[in-house]
């Protein structure tokens, strides 16, 4: 077996993996609920190297994310539901059809692309999906596994399309100052932690980041993106609280707060 720049090279790859007998033990074990997190994590891992910008380790991680595509293919396959054509052929239906401004007739080509195409033909397809099946309410299909935060703004935005939302962010941001003093009263509420005061501070809080999200979404940011790029920027400072400490042969936990806040808006001032 040698490498190749053909996709069928590596469904073979995966099929000999996966040959009982000659193939790999650990993944001869494998189903589609174990492989699940391997498939989330390697989409995340794309997405740290979109965002270090390095694009030598972005073809590594892209092809991971394909083998993972291949191997849920292969499992289907082996169950006789589907196979990679079939996947190739799903998806390129889809896109096809999304895209009439591209692909259509004459007609639909010279309109262009209109605002909001892409969720009608979404809901176009639900429909004829949904024919002689009971209806499924607004929000059923935005997926639970989502990241948190990405799900509070699919779901926000599926409610917004019929009409549930706030018309400007004057109302999202008196609601997170509203939810910001139902966290604060709970806190000061709580006295010695209980089980069930405890829960209710989680609610509270839940609230407030689900509220902060509808933030985002009415500034049109992703507030995954903006929390990662939040955490990069901590991480920059707080490795120059290190390196300055370090220069007297100290760590953090020789220093005091006073100095490391010293440290960090020296960290800030130089744009780190």
């Amino acid at each position: 077996m040698t490498p190749s720049k053909d996709i069928a090279r590596l469904i073979e790859i995966m099929a000999a993996l996966r040959t009982p007998g000659t193939g790999c033990p650990w993944d001869l074990e494998q189903n589609f609920a174990t492989i699940a997190p391997y498939t989330i994590e390697e989409a995340y891992e794309v997405a740290d190297a979109i965002s270090r910008a390095d694009l030598d380790e972005l073809k590594v991680e892209l092809g991971d994310l394909l083998f993972q595509v291949v191997y849920h293919a292969r499992m289907a396959e082996e169950q006789g539901t589907f196979a990679f054509p079939d996947v190739v052929e799903a998806v390129t239906t889809k896109m096809i059809r999304r895209h009439p401004h591209v692909f259509g007739t004459p007609e639909e080509r010279a309109a262009g692309a209109s605002p909001g195409f892409w969720d009608r033909a979404k809901d176009a397809e639900k429909q004829e999906a949904q024919e002689g099946e009971t209806r499924k309410g607004v929000l059923d299909d935005v997926p639970p596994a989502l990241p948190a935060l990405t799900r509070a703004v699919k779901l926000q935005n599926k409610a917004a399309r019929v009409g549930f939302d706030w018309p400007s962010l004057a109302p999202v941001f008196a609601k997170l100052k509203e939810e910001l003093a139902e966290l604060e009263d709970e806190i000061a509420k709580r006295g010695k932690p209980s089980e069930e005061n405890d829960a209710a501070v989680m609610e509270e809080f839940g609230d407030l980041l689900f509220v902060v999200a509808n933030v985002a979404r009415h500034l049109k940011i992703n507030p995954e993106t903006a929390l990662r790029a939040a955490n990069d920027k901590f991480v920059r400072r707080f490795e120059h609280i290190e390196a300055r400490l370090a220069e007297d042969g100290r760590a953090p936990k020789d220093s005091t707060l006073e100095e490391m806040d010293a440290f960090w808006d020296e960290a800030k001032a130089k744009g780190l």
